[in-house]
């Protein structure tokens, strides 16, 4: 199973096919961006751009390469996806080979639940995914435009910054990403996202944004337009490994049960694209509250498969008659902060079925000897 490399050759294989891959300018799409912001540049090359990873030399990027802040970037993001790729990524992919060879397999959709901009692990479980559902309480933020941008080491910096947890602990440090993220440049979760998606060796192929309906449909143009309330970014691109196209979307949406019951149109929209696959990762065990019974129930009755660490559903709610679990690592307990979530029946589970162990890191527990990981398969579904 060939699986993305996150390195230098990643980056090398993406120059090539950047001659030609297609870049659709602002101005030809004006829903890339607001109207209020000309973006000059299309989305792969700022995608790439932001990734540190060399850009086609007739962009209108490409003399920005030539700043020492942009070398020290790229000098930064080659070290930490490559240490990441060698410590991680690699090994995640050889155990999937032997105990996860369903990631081969094609689902309709694979919905990240309280994902925020995280879209590295769940194309790594689902990569063979049509449309991927990403949602946060984090904002957008502006079209990044790195044309525009006066302080281009501080932005940059701040990129860096806002990913530094993600890379080296498998998980996104809610409070840090806030300070990070609302700092003036590079704000928000769609820088992330493009680095994300460069770095897997894609190419986006355009941006759009827009905002949710109440009935759930996706409308395009700037959010409370129409009457929506849910703002949402659409991406496109494609796959260069396997040329397949695909979609991500990421909407900026309150998943309790009494943002739901506010604005319904995010779980409308969802349930529109019909029965796929689920992946929850250091989720801050939300789903173990009362108030979130709603998308608990939605996840459980919307999936084929869970992929998830023992932050997302608990045991108690898989019911044996309908769902075959398999278990990996070793279950510990939540760490101290969550410790109220602990789950004596897991443990027991655990204990009794002498799970094979992980050898890569796991949402909290990004110590590999410390993590878990739970595969939970509806009964009868192929």
């Amino acid at each position: 199973m060939k699986k993305q490399s996150f390195g230098k050759t990643a980056g090398k294989v993406v120059l090539l096919i950047l001659a030609t891959a297609l870049s659709v300018p602002a101005q030809e799409n004006p829903e890339i961006a607001p109207r209020a912001v000309a973006v000059t540049s299309g989305p792969n090359d700022i995608a790439h751009f932001l990734a540190g990873m060399p850009v086609p030399q007739d962009s209108p990027l490409a003399p920005l390469m030539r700043d020492p802040a942009w070398q020290e970037h790229s000098a930064f993001f080659e070290k930490e996806f490559s240490k990441l790729n060698l410590r991680e990524l690699q090994k995640l992919h050889a155990w999937e080979e032997t105990y996860l060879p369903e990631t081969t397999q094609s689902v309709p959709v694979a919905f990240y639940m309280f994902s925020g901009p995280d879209f590295l692990y769940v194309d790594q479980f689902f990569p063979r995914a049509s449309v991927y559902v990403l949602c946060g309480k984090e904002s957008m933020g502006p079209p990044p435009d790195p044309l525009r941008i006066v302080n281009l080491s501080g932005a940059l910096g701040n990129l860096e910054n806002a990913m530094k947890s993600s890379l080296s602990t498998t998980y996104f440090i809610t409070k840090d990403m806030k300070v990070d993220l609302q700092q003036q440049n590079l704000n928000g979760v769609l820088p992330i996202l493009y680095v994300f998606i460069a770095r897997a060796d894609k190419s986006i192929s355009r941006v759009t944004f827009g905002s949710l309906s109440s009935n759930g449909a996706f409308q395009e143009g700037a959010p409370g337009k129409k009457g929506g309330s849910i703002p949402g970014v659409r991406i496109n691109y494609t796959d260069n490994q396997t040329g397949n196209s695909q979609t991500l979307y990421y909407f900026t949406t309150d998943i309790s049960d009494g943002g739901i019951k506010s604005t319904p149109g995010f779980l409308k929209f969802c349930d529109r694209l019909g029965a796929g696959s689920s992946f929850l990762k250091s989720s801050s065990y939300l789903m173990f509250e009362n108030g979130f019974n709603t998308i608990r129930n939605f996840i459980l009755a919307h999936s084929n498969r869970i992929v998830q660490d023992d932050s997302g559903i608990p045991l108690a709610y898989f019911d044996p008659a309908k769902w075959n679990l398999r278990l990996f690592g070793n279950y510990l307990g939540p760490i101290e902060l969550f410790k109220q979530h602990y789950q004596p029946k897991l443990q027991e589970l655990f204990a009794q079925s002498n799970p094979p162990p992980l050898d890569f890191g796991f949402g909290y527990r990004w110590n590999y000897k410390e993590a878990n990981l739970m595969v939970a398969e509806r009964k009868g579904f192929q």
